[in-house]
């Protein structure tokens, strides 16, 4: 584990520093192929770091050294626990440094979902998917609303296939509106099945990796697992399950109705959906928008917005989500601007 020891400089604000003593094999790690992460490091804290035979040396102004030091004990720590250091974690680790958070990085890390059914462990990764996890295990209903790659989805099917194993519910139901894009499913060979199952598919790939194809088959056959578009659910009464719907910003306010009076005894349900890929015809109203202005303040009834934070796929991802909130978020403020414009114009006359 990381021991520290402090060096004080003649000049404190620039020429201040500490040293860590790091484990080779966590170092490697730590510091990534031809000292990537490393170099991040130096440049978002504005320190220089050096490594003196096993003992890392990191100087420059003193509230930065300490953060960058900080943030380098939490990535040990993580790395000690077999902890695979990835770019993702270290640009996390390193934006939480800067909001003096960082020390949340290890509890976020302890809170172990499932294995995958090749033994990966599936955990939450920010603050945001740890406050997403913790409301799911506490409230019947959660709304799980962010951008894509921020684990919406494969968080609570982690949670709904723990719970099953654990025999909390009898069954687990994974459903998603199944026409997207003007595409008509009318218009698909196959039977109805062969049809559907494309705008399933994301669905599938989650369950085979978390549970295994064997498993998953098996479960399926016997009626425990129902993977369904969401027209399936009607006139139903879903009790002692576990239900996901997902993409739910393509539901219309009808569908979601529906969807939410299915709810039986004994079932949780977790909803998820991204308010920026909606796919329903021009005009019409997201069934997800109008359930949050609905049921906010309906105690059981859990809302978590992700953000471009919380992103955990490819770094380039969360860059991406990034650039496309502030180009709408400048596009809204102009088009206010211009309806204030016109407003004030009409009158004038």
């Amino acid at each position: 584990m990381t021991s520290v020891k402090m060096n004080n400089g003649r000049e404190e604000d620039m020429n201040f520093s500490m040293s860590i003593d790091i484990p080779a094999e966590h170092m490697r790690q730590i510091f990534g192929m031809q000292d990537n992460y490393i170099k991040k490091l130096e440049r978002d804290f504005e320190v220089t770091v050096v490594d003196r035979n096993g003992q890392v040396v990191v100087s420059g102004g003193e509230m930065q050294v300490k953060r960058a030091v900080s943030v380098l004990r939490q990535l040990d720590i993580l790395s000690d626990r077999g902890n695979e250091i990835e770019e993702q974690k270290v640009d996390y680790a390193i934006a939480m440094g800067k909001e003096a958070k960082e020390e949340a990085l290890c509890e976020i890390d302890s809170d172990l979902i499932c294995h995958t059914v090749s033994g990966k462990p599936i955990k939450p990764k920010t603050l945001g998917q740890k406050n997403y996890v913790d409301a799911i295990r506490k409230n019947m209903i959660v709304f799980g609303m962010g951008p894509a790659g921020t684990g919406k989805t494969y968080l609570a099917m982690a949670m709904a296939i723990t719970a099953f194993k654990n025999n909390e519910v009898e069954r687990i139901i994974l459903t998603r509106p199944a026409i997207e894009a003007g595409e008509k499913l009318g218009f698909l060979p196959g039977d109805l099945q062969s049809k559907v199952d494309p705008y399933l598919r994301p669905l599938y790939d989650a369950l085979y990796q978390i549970m295994g194809a064997e498993s998953f088959n098996k479960n399926m056959e016997k009626g425990l697992i129902e993977v369904a578009p969401l027209a399936y659910m009607r006139g139903r009464t879903l009790d002692n399950a576990y239900i996901i719907l997902d993409e739910a910003q393509n539901t219309t306010p009808a569908q979601m109705k529906m969807f939410l009076t299915r709810i039986g005894f004994g079932s949780k349900v977790v909803v998820t959906g991204d308010g920026s890929q909606k796919d329903l015809p021009a005009g019409s109203i997201s069934g997800l928008d109008i359930a949050v202005r609905v049921l906010n303040r309906i105690e059981g009834i859990s809302f978590c917005n992700l953000t471009s934070k919380d992103v955990v796929r490819h770094p380039l991802v969360q860059k991406i989500v990034k650039a496309y909130d502030d180009y709408e978020a400048k596009e809204k403020h102009k088009n206010k601007g211009k309806e204030r414009h016109a407003g004030r114009t009409q009158g004038e006359r």
